[in-house]
């Protein structure tokens, strides 16, 4: 079979994959998020926790929460990187620097999973264990309960309550994340990652020289990775290193992983509204939004510019001739896509288009199909600001989802809305202008700045992907792109809870003759080319001197 029948195949398989969850899985997670039965687990948890699940809170209290455990996560976090060497299985590393420290712990509670470091020279085993891995769990989780916080605002009425913080995080949790990550951590061992607590095994090259190669517990660390849409590996190279990710077909199980709550959360939102096709629509938004710049990158591979990559007949730098650029361009499509930051091959080593492309995917606001409640609670946004303008247009007060939307409303969608791009260009702006900047640069001039629009693209969208020719590990770097996960992740969630707490505070208002349907094409085509013209207006000045700029050189 050839390269591209090849593709075409694992493209098939995924989309059948995903259209074979998505109902089951997003009525099961729209089950965990309204049943009035606590798990016997969950209780001895609410007991040594003194929750009272039964209580709710309101939007302010239920931000409260996530702003709390947030800040205890980040301060532990930090603690046992620093304390590393105290630490079991620390495997003879030493502390981890503060700057670093502190970025690393930004990036895995935001649900970043940046990494500014090589895993393997920099960490033991019981940070990524005990520290990394438990924020992948719950720093997706705070994104789902944020997300379904969004969606009883709109299903409720005459309230100022959204539902309990411990609750969703604690269902989330046990309900969705740890047992599916149970599961495809055992599928992951029977496709060859590896799973081990071993530090290496050492091995004698044809030349007779001695190495170790690092081993970890790749396996449980990999599903829920990709599943949280995370992204942080445990080997330096990602998910293209072969303990990751050794064949085609864990290729295609994790890009299916990291899609799966994300688009299946669109089902979710329509079993919770009552009205399922609202869930379609939005599906069918990202949807077109994926496969429309999935097309962009995975041409643009395969018809690069450069004499070598034409004589070559496709850009194979960076990539691994196990996936070629079919299985690379789905992952980097898909891993763009949402927040997960997860790679398979070398980002850097893109094409200008097919890097534009990755990074366009992230200044859409991550919403072709998102993270893990982030894509859809970012795409509930865009679809305010696009009933606002369509009230605005035919001169009546707008409606979504039976709540009218207002100036109170539309000023927390606009500030949910833009504060990603106003971190990315502000930051990139000053990284830009600073001297010091050069001397960090893997490249000079186009590429050079692409890799610095990318850094802070990547940061502020929660994403952790990177132009990896860059160099990163300065204080100023750590620093500000730490900021940038901090307030790209709990601005748009403040904004989000705020806006929640406005829609269930409202009446429910009945459909006319003159509600816009949002169910339907028409609204679909209007959401779409809101999403395209905010980053169209926002971003291609900056887009016009790195990636469009290179692409035409």
């Amino acid at each position: 079979m050839s390269t591209t029948g090849a593709g075409f195949l694992q493209l098939g398989l995924l989309l059948v994959a995903l259209a074979v969850a998505y109902k089951p899985f997003g009525d099961y997670m729209a089950h965990v998020y309204t049943a009035p039965a606590h798990w016997r687990v969950e209780r001895w948890l609410y007991r040594v926790f003194r929750v009272n699940p039964d209580s709710e809170q309101r939007w302010t209290t239920y931000a409260g929460g996530i702003l709390g455990f947030s800040l205890v996560g980040l301060l532990l976090l930090y603690l046992m990187q620093r304390i590393q060497p105290i630490l079991p299985w620390a495997l003879g590393h030493a502390a981890v620097v503060p700057s670093m420290a502190f970025n690393t712990a930004a990036s895995f509670v935001t649900n970043t999973n940046w990494q500014s470091y090589v895993p393997e020279q920099t960490l033991g085993d019981s940070v990524p264990m005990l520290g990394l891995t438990v924020q992948n769990f719950v720093s997706a989780a705070v994104g789902m309960a944020v997300a379904v916080a969004l969606v009883r605002g709109f299903v409720r009425s005459n309230t100022d309550r959204l539902g309990n913080i411990w609750v969703d995080i604690t269902r989330g949790t046990v309900r969705i994340l740890l047992p599916i990550s149970f599961l495809f951590a055992i599928v992951l061992i029977a496709f060859g990652v590896v799973q081990s607590l071993r530090s290496g095994v050492s091995v004698t090259t044809i030349d007779g020289a001695q190495h170790t190669i690092a081993l970890a517990p790749s396996a449980s660390e990999e599903t829920i990775k990709e599943l949280g849409t995370n992204g942080g590996g445990i080997f330096n190279a990602n998910s293209a290193h072969p303990f990751e990710n050794p064949n085609a077909w864990t290729n295609l199980i994790e890009i299916f992983l990291l899609l799966v709550i994300p688009v299946s959360m669109t089902r979710t939102l329509g079993k919770m509204v009552g009205n399922v096709r609202q869930g379609y629509t939005l599906l069918a938004v990202m949807g077109v939004l994926w496969g429309g710049l999935q097309t962009v990158i995975w041409w643009a591979e395969t018809h690069p510019n450069g004499p070598a990559a034409i004589l070559a007949g496709g850009s194979l730098e960076g990539k691994e001739v196990r996936f070629g650029i079919p299985g690379s361009s789905l992952f980097i499509g898909s891993t763009t896509g949402t927040s997960t930051g997860a790679i398979n091959a070398a980002h850097d080593s893109l094409s200008g288009l097919g890097g534009g492309g990755a990074m366009i995917n992230m200044m859409l606001g991550e919403i072709s199909p998102g993270g893990v409640g982030t894509g859809i609670y970012s795409i509930l946004v865009f679809a305010i600001v696009a009933v606002f303008l369509a009230g605005l247009m035919v001169g009546r007060t707008p409606e979504y989802l039976g709540k009218k939307i207002g100036r109170r409303e539309v000023t927390f969608a606009s500030l949910a809305m833009l504060a990603m791009p106003l971190l990315v260009l502000v930051f990139a702006g000053i990284a830009i202008a600073l001297p010091s900047t050069q001397n960090a640069m893997g490249n000079p001039g186009l590429h050079g700045f692409s890799e610095v629009l990318y850094a802070y693209t990547s940061a502020a969208n929660n994403n952790g992907s990177a132009f990896a020719g860059i160099t990163v590990t300065s204080g100023f770097f750590q620093s500000t792109l730490g900021v940038c996960m901090l307030f790209g992740r709990f601005i748009p969630i403040l904004a989000v809870l705020a806006l929640g707490g406005s829609l269930a505070a409202q009446k429910k208002v009945p459909e006319t003759a003159g509600t816009l349907n949002t169910a339907s094409p028409l609204f679909a085509s209007m959401l779409g080319g809101t999403i395209l013209l905010v980053a169209a207006i926002v971003f291609i000045p900056a887009l016009s001197l790195g990636p469009i700029a290179e692409a035409l050189s």
